[in-house]
């Protein structure tokens, strides 16, 4: 029910936060979801805790969903929230910091008490005092009670009853921000009405619940409505990185007619675009979980050579276990995708947080001369994109391609217009079917782009050696021929750098000659975007230019860096794309602004740059 005296506002943040077995990133997907139905431009920000099971009830335990949801397009999920639903009170503790001043507070009185408060290190019995927000408009009501009294007669567990206290937090601000209830309902019923139509009922009937006493009790001084986004027609969806990236792969296979292989192992934050692969029987895809990363890469390539699209995904960690076998997979020059969903590091480090700090391991992480092409990704929905191009390059090419996302957009979902598959490039790999009768076939003869053909095997003629001895620079014999190994060495090395002939020069977001130039690369634009727009509003001489082909780096960049008083580079790491691009433009001064807190940058902290160097 629409509430007609809802105040209008082009945005909100709403930040869930509780137990890791609380159900905030359900409440916070159902809610973005929501919103994207109503046509909204949203940013999503999933914050799990580091640890697998943190002790209950402790700041370390706490586990975030941020949404940002605007009548504009939305590049990011917002610094502050205007609203946050703590369901205990150390997810109160844990983002007291990211609430605006005027913010709402909703946090459930059942969770306040002595015990909670020592684990959570309150040193006192009264959190909205020791927190200093009396100023704020702080509810708190009885969310776990009143879930019991609304599912009372449903004969459910006190377990199950008290699982559905989310529903209840989520119909609250279904009321306040004026969003519908049906899209919610219907998902709680595609998930649980066959299996268990009471549980089901008890979520629905729990989100009435939240819903009522918002509109009933008059706590809420106010009520809000975001109006729909302007965005270009078409069919949209929620989604978020890791799901757009699988799906990417799953284009390239049909566009190179190809079926798609994928061998990987399970590691936080990758493991999703494994199993959304896993899904997808139907369409010619193939998974292995391997016991390991070595054994996920190496049927990766086994699948090349037989034929297949391949591709494998891992973490940094797992990146630095698949690096030899990816020098295998230079030497044999045999198409093959590395997907490495960034973290914080080093080792374990911070599995759940993001960090862009894989950039030199994917550039140079390898023994020998040991190009390949790396590419990032930068936006949840842009992960398709990426995957594609990859793929393409990777088969056209015959060359291995690392896809660096992050944790921050893997996780992170948007409003993704889906493509048409008629817009996208067909895909053409080398495949080589036949010899001419009486000819010799030479496997590492190369076409105009340098790349080999790529000859399955089973095919009369077409035998040749593959393995990671180098090879002789035609007939793929084994060479020690130490003027075949540099002629070798240097040939794989064009083919990369030739990859830039094809690649797109990237635009520059506003005066090319401005004072002030932010470069960023991968994940971090969505941020990088927003705080320059912001101050080209304020008339301030800035401009933006971000990169997705890193190497190699495409055509005309040189040009795109003059005429700058300061050109600033942003990285969630402590310089690796400015130490890069220092190597590549001796000739420019690049200036630095890094951050390692495994947290996405804030537009407040960017903007307080941008302002100390204009």
């Amino acid at each position: 029910m629409e509430n007609l005296n809802a105040k209008e506002v082009k945005d909100i943040v709403i930040r869930f936060s509780g137990d890791s077995g609380d159900g905030m990133q359900l409440t916070g997907t159902l809610f973005s979801n929501t919103s994207a139905l109503e046509g909204n431009g949203i940013s999503t920000f999933p914050d799990y805790p580091a640890e697998i099971r943190a002790p209950q009830g402790t700041v370390a335990g706490v586990s975030g969903f941020q949404v940002h949801i605007g009548s504009n397009k939305v590049t990011n999920p917002g610094d502050f929230c205007d609203a946050l639903v703590a369901m205990n009170p150390a997810a109160l503790k844990a983002n007291r910091k990211w609430l605006k001043k005027d913010a709402t507070v909703i946090i459930d009185g059942d969770t306040i008490t002595e015990d909670n408060l020592k684990k959570a290190g309150f040193a006192t019995l009264d959190p909205i005092a020791e927190l200093g927000l009396e100023g704020y408009n702080v509810v708190v009501p009885d969310i776990t009670t009143m879930t019991k009294a609304a599912l009372a007669d449903m004969g459910l567990d006190n377990k199950s009853v008290v699982k559905c206290k989310n529903m209840f937090a989520l119909g609250i601000c279904f009321y306040i921000y004026n969003q519908p209830e049906d899209y919610a309902k219907r998902y709680i019923d595609q998930k649980f009405a066959k299996k268990n139509p009471t549980v089901a009922e008890a979520n629905k009937r729990a989100i009435d619940a939240g819903y009522n006493y918002a509109a009933n009790t008059h706590q809420f001084a106010n009520t809000y409505k975001v109006a729909s986004a302007p965005l270009e027609k078409g069919t949209y969806r929620s989604i978020n990185g890791n799901v757009a990236t699988a799906w990417g792969f799953i284009a390239a296979s049909e566009k190179s007619g190809l079926p798609l292989f994928c061998g990987s192992y399970p590691i936080t934050p990758a493991t999703v675009i494994l199993e959304e692969l896993a899904k997808h029987k139907n369409l010619g895809v193939k998974t292995v979980q391997a016991e390991d990363e070595i054994a996920g890469i190496c049927t990766s390539i086994g699948a090349a050579y037989a034929g297949n699209f391949a591709v494998t995904t891992t973490s940094g960690p797992g990146l630095s276990l698949k690096s030899e076998a990816m020098g295998l997979a230079v030497m044999a020059e045999l198409p093959l995708v590395i997907v490495d969903v960034q973290r914080g590091g080093p080792s374990t480090g911070l599995p759940t947080k993001t960090e862009q700090s894989d950039l030199m391991q994917a550039l140079y992480g390898r023994n020998g001369e040991c190009p390949v092409v790396v590419i990032a990704a930068s936006s949840p929905s842009d992960c398709f994109h990426y995957a594609f191009m990859a793929s393409k390059i990777a088969m056209e090419h015959m060359t291995p391609v690392i896809l660096l996302t992050d944790g921050f957009i893997a996780n992170g979902s948007e409003p993704w217009r889906i493509p048409s598959m008629a817009d996208y490039p067909a895909i053409c790999p080398p495949i080589v079917d036949s010899v001419a009768e009486g000819e010799e076939f030479k496997p590492y003869a190369r076409g105009e782009n340098l790349a080999r053909g790529w000859a399955f095997p089973g095919k009369a003629g077409l035998q040749h050696r593959i393995g990671g001895l180098e090879k002789d620079h035609l007939r793929g014999t084994i060479s020690y021929d130490p003027a075949n190994h540099q002629e070798m060495t240097r040939t794989r090395a064009a083919k990369v750098a030739k990859v830039a002939e094809e690649l797109p020069t990237p635009e520059v977001m506003g005066d090319k000659n401005a004072d002030l130039l932010v470069i960023g690369w991968g994940g971090t634009k969505g941020h990088l975007e927003a705080a320059v727009r912001d101050l080209q509003e304020e008339g301030k001489s800035i401009a933006h230019l971000h990169f997705n082909y890193l190497n190699p780096l495409p055509e005309g960049v040189e040009e795109l860096l003059k005429g700058h008083k300061h050109i600033l580079v942003c990285e969630l790491n402590e310089g690796q794309f400015s130490s890069y691009l220092r190597q590549s433009f001796q000739q420019f001064t690049f200036e630095q602004y890094n951050k390692t807190e495994g947290q996405p940058f804030t537009l407040v902290e960017l903007k307080d740059k941008f302002y100390s160097l204009l």
